[in-house]
């Protein structure tokens, strides 16, 4: 899964708003390039967004999200009509504009929010829904069994709501509501995820923790660590990764499924 940032304060350094200054149309045209490539790095998927999600961020109104979004996801649409498109955002109007706009898949950073809104637009339009794990203080008492009874009962609601069981993918939420040494635990025990039954996502693609345990490595120094958790993932099990660097991590992950899987 490749990410396009439609943001001005990503805080990997690739939001669209803050490289590409101007007129929407030049932010679209960067985003159908950006796709390009990133297709033809391999990615399968394509996760547009367009309010950051990192610590501190500004909170962004739901027009102004869909202003960002909308537009670059009808246009890669239309220039890659095979290729599955998700959109990131917790906003289900956001989400909904979307899917009319071209995307196929819903993923949601608060999937284990008890609102089942977000569960109710993917149900409604038939579309799958990455349920992701987070936390507003990395707070716990158990940590990996709490993680894994937050995400049970978020699979539950959503199904509860409406959504096929076999629609939803789970995300230990790498990087959300964790402290760093939660964040290399979730990595440590991907593999208890295979008892929910779903397809796991991980995203850690530049994330703070790996530039933390490589020495304080800014966001695009990060690449070789991404990698290193990138093929411990597919060791463990994990189905999709969602990444920045596209080609250097499908090379990486078609190596470790060769090793792991036999693929």
């Amino acid at each position: 899964m490749g990410i396009v940032n439609v943001t001005p304060d990503s805080f990997s350094g690739d939001g669209l708003l803050a490289g590409v200054a101007g007129r929407r149309g030049a932010v679209v045209e960067a985003a159908v390039v950006q796709a390009r490539q990133m297709v033809e790095d391999g990615a399968d998927i394509l996760d547009v967004g367009g309010e950051s999600t990192r610590p501190g961020h500004e909170p962004v109104a739901e027009q102004e999200e869909a202003a960002r979004v909308l537009p670059v996801i009808a246009a890669i649409h239309a220039a890659l009509p095979d290729v599955p498109l998700s959109v990131d955002t917790t906003k289900p109007g956001v989400a909904a504009s979307a899917l009319d706009a071209g995307a196929a898949l819903l993923n949601d950073v608060w999937g284990v929010a008890t609102d089942d809104a977000m569960a109710r637009v993917a149900a409604e339009r038939g579309v799958p829904l990455v349920v992701m794990h987070n936390r507003s203080q990395a707070v716990y008492g158990d940590f990996m069994a709490e993680l894994m009874e937050d995400l049970r009962a978020a699979l539950d609601r959503a199904v509860a709501a409406g959504m096929p069981l076999q629609n939803l993918i789970v995300d230990p939420g790498f990087g959300f509501g964790k402290t760093p040494e939660q964040n290399l635990t979730v990595v440590r025990e991907l593999a208890t995820l295979r008892q929910l039954g779903r397809p796991v996502l991980l995203g850690t693609s530049r994330k703070s923790t790996i530039g933390r345990v490589l020495g304080g490595l800014p966001a695009e120094e990060r690449l070789e660590g991404t990698l290193a958790t990138t093929a411990l993932a597919i060791a463990a099990g994990v189905d999709m990764v969602r990444v920045h660097d596209v080609r250097a991590n499908v090379r990486a992950a078609l190596l470790a499924d060769s090793i792991c899987r036999g693929e």
